[in-house]
């Protein structure tokens, strides 16, 4: 269910809201492929099923700044921000990639407002804690805090 907010206000108080989780996204060989053409990284255990399906990870494997990529469809279907006149990815703070996503996995993304203060300029930033599961395993493929800023 996607959480809306209005304005600068109703941004604010999503402060310490569980956004709660996206759908199920496939990570497909395809995808990776186009991932690792748009990035230059043809590293075998992305692009070579053949290979790395005898390489440690038993399968070809997400490339971990796809995974991150992804927070942004992702993120799209859990926050709906209107009345802004624009909003910015100001970065991350921190990231890791605990396990690999392999290709024909599903994922999905957790998210979690952590703070909202205001920024010079009639804005507000937003932290986020991203988690981003892996369905059927344990540990997360990577978690994120993010930084986001909206301007009136």
């Amino acid at each position: 269910m996607t959480t809306s907010a209005h304005g600068l206000d109703e941004i604010t108080a999503l402060a310490g809201k569980d956004l709660g989780h996206s759908g199920w996204l496939e990570i497909t060989q395809d995808r990776v492929n186009t991932f690792a053409d748009a990035t230059g990284d043809h590293q075998w255990i992305h692009v070579d099923p053949e290979r790395a399906a005898k390489g440690p990870f038993g399968a070809p494997i997400a490339h971990g700044y796809l995974t991150l990529s992804l927070v942004i469809p992702l993120f799209n279907e859990l926050l709906d921000i209107r009345g802004v006149t624009m909003s910015v990815n100001y970065g991350l703070e921190k990231v890791r990639f605990p396990s690999p996503v392999r290709v024909g996995a599903r994922i999905r993304l957790a998210a979690t407002v952590v703070s909202v203060e205001e920024v010079p300029g009639n804005g507000v930033q937003m932290l986020l804690d991203f988690t981003v599961e892996v369905e059927g395993s344990a540990k997360p493929a990577c978690v994120a805090r993010a930084v986001y800023r909206h301007y009136a």
